[in-house]
């Protein structure tokens, strides 16, 4: 597994335990009332926070793990990234403009913020599946 993988392995990861901890945490606060009314700026902040932090400790471990491993990338490791990021990207083109239709039709903070950070795990787990999924199968011959 070269070092790209196991980076984009460590992001997929990340998000999904990051997202779904900040969605427990919300849903968690919710009592029976309004989603809309849930003080959910300080679990958005220390999920995306500490998601960043997992990341790079879990970028570190992995170094220490393995201190010989190459970190060189080749044309293949480049073309797989690039595939990986503009999967990805797409995402969050959807999330901002679902969030400028939603300002301009004066929706609630709360399913504005929501709905981009939505766009930004999924920009991330789809992006780094499909950077997974190029590892495992080869890169498509198009």
């Amino acid at each position: 597994m070269t070092h790209q993988e196991r980076r984009a392995w460590i992001m997929l990861v990340v998000s999904v335990i990051a997202y779904a901890g900040y969605v427990t945490v919300v849903l968690g606060r919710r009592d029976g009332g309004s989603l809309v009314a849930v003080p959910y700026v300080g679990a958005l902040l220390w999920t995306v926070g500490g998601a960043m932090v997992a990341s790079m400790v879990a970028e570190i471990v992995m170094g220490m793990a393995n201190p010989r491993a190459s970190r060189v990338t080749d044309a293949r490791d480049r073309e797989i990234g690039r595939l990986g990021d503009h999967v990805g990207q797409a995402f969050v083109i959807i999330g901002a403009v679902s969030a400028m239709l939603m300002a301009m039709a004066e929706w609630d903070r709360f399913w504005i913020a929501n709905v981009i950070y939505l766009c930004f795990v999924l920009s991330a787990v789809i992006g780094s599946l499909a950077k997974v999924i190029v590892y495992r199968r080869g890169v498509p011959q198009w």
